[in-house]
C-alpha cells in the first residue's frame, strides 16, 4: 500500500484551497444563525475537497501551533523521497532537538524504518522522530526546517513559519493554513493511513524495542465520526491544538482549533462542530453542494521513496 505513486502540484492545492470560488459552494438556505459555541482561541472548518471556509473563529490570527508542526516535517520528508523501509538510528542529534518535550520511547542508539518513525511522530508526536526522519531524507536539522517552511511557500500558507523542527520552540500559523496544510497531508495515502491508524506496534532493528503506540487523537479512538487523521499538539505558547479530518454527514471537512486551554477542550469543540453539522450547518458561511465529491489533490512528491509491501 505503500508504494503508490502520485504527483499533482502544489499550486493546485493553492488555486482550490485559498480561493475556493462561489461556484463550487452555495449559499446557506437557512435562516437560522446558531453557531457552535467553539471555546478554543481559534478555529477553521473547510470542505476537504473545495477548502471553502463553512465556519471561522479568529481564522487567520497567528498562533503558535506545538506539535501539529509535525504535519510539516512529513510533508518535507515526503517530498524529499523518504525511503519508507529504509532504517535510521535514533542519535544524539535526536535526543538534543526533543529537549523540553514529553517523554520518549524511542531509545537513543536504536534503529527504526523509516515509516515507523512516521508512525511514532504522527501518532503519538514524538519528539525525537522529526530530525532522524529528516537526516533518513537527507537533511540536517537545519535543512528540515528550510523544507518546511518551502512547504508552506509552495501552498501558498503565508502566515505559516518554522525555526524548529518538533514545535517545541516557536513555530507559527492560522487554524485556516493548518487546516490547509492537514487537507495536502490526507492528499498522501501514506500520511494519511498513518495518521486514521489507532494502533501499532513498533519494533526496533535489533528487536530490543516494542513500542505500542495509540493515536492521540481521541475522536478517531471514539469511532462517533469517521475521522480521517489528525494531529493534536501542546505546549504553555500554544495551548491545546487539534487539527483533524472527518467525515460528517457524509461530508469531508478538514478542522483546526488552536489556542485550548484544556486538554478536553479541544475535542469538545471538535463535538460541538459536528453535531452543528449533523444539524445542518445553521448560520454557516457556505454550503457544501453534497454531489460531485472527489479526492482532494496530493501533494508532489519528488522522485524517490520506494518501499516494500510488508
Amino acid at each position: 500500500m505503500h508504494d503508490r505513486r502520485f504527483v499533482t502540484s502544489l499550486g493546485a492545492l493553492l488555486v482550490i484551497g485559498l480561493t475556493a470560488g462561489a461556484s463550487s459552494p452555495v449559499a446557506v438556505a437557512d435562516k437560522r444563525t446558531e453557531l457552535p459555541n467553539v471555546r478554543s482561541e481559534s478555529a477553521a472548518v473547510l470542505d476537504l475537497r473545495t477548502g471553502a471556509e463553512l465556519f471561522g473563529k479568529a481564522p487567520d490570527e497567528v498562533r503558535a501551533i506545538a506539535s501539529t508542526t509535525k504535519i510539516f516535517v512529513a510533508l518535507a520528508v515526503r517530498r524529499k523521497g523518504l525511503d519508507l523501509d529504509g532504517w535510521t538510528e535514533i542519535t544524539a542529534v535526536d535526543v538534543r532537538a526533543a529537549k523540553g518535550g514529553s517523554r520518549t520511547r524511542l531509545d537513543l542508539g536504536q534503529t527504526f524504518r523509516n515509516i515507523d518513525l512516521l508512525r511514532a511522530m504522527l501518532m503519538a508526536s514524538d519528539n525525537r522522530a522529526p530530525t532522524a526522519l529528516g537526516r533518513a531524507a537527507g537533511m540536517d536539522r537545519d535543512a528540515l526546517i528550510a523544507e518546511m517552511n518551502a512547504v508552506a511557500r509552495e501552498l501558498g500558507l503565508k502566515k505559516t513559519r518554522f525555526t524548529d523542527s518538533s514545535g517545541l520552540r516557536g513555530n507559527v500559523s492560522t487554524a485556516r493554513e493548518m487546516a490547509l496544510a492537514l487537507r495536502a497531508a490526507l492528499a498522501d495515502p501514506v500520511l494519511a493511513e498513518v495518521m486514521s491508524t489507532r494502533w501499532y506496534e513498533v519494533r526496533s532493528r535489533s528487536g530490543f524495542n516494542k513500542i505500542a503506540y495509540g493515536s492521540t487523537n481521541q475522536p478517531l479512538i471514539a469511532g462517533t465520526y469517521k475521522v480521517l487523521g489528525g494531529k493534536t499538539g501542546f505546549t504553555k505558547a500554544a495551548g491545546y491544538c487539534f487539527i483533524t479530518g472527518a467525515e460528517i454527514d457524509d461530508h469531508r471537512y478538514v478542522i483546526a482549533f488552536l489556542g485550548a486551554d484544556g486538554k478536553q477542550t479541544r475535542f469538545a469543540d471538535f463535538s460541538r462542530v459536528a453535531a452543528w453539522i449533523d444539524d445542518g450547518a445553521p448560520g454557516a458561511r457556505l454550503k457544501p453542494r453534497a454531489e460531485g465529491k472527489s479526492a482532494p489533490p496530493a501533494v508532489k512528491r519528488r522522485a524517490g521513496g520506494k518501499t516494500r509491501r510488508r
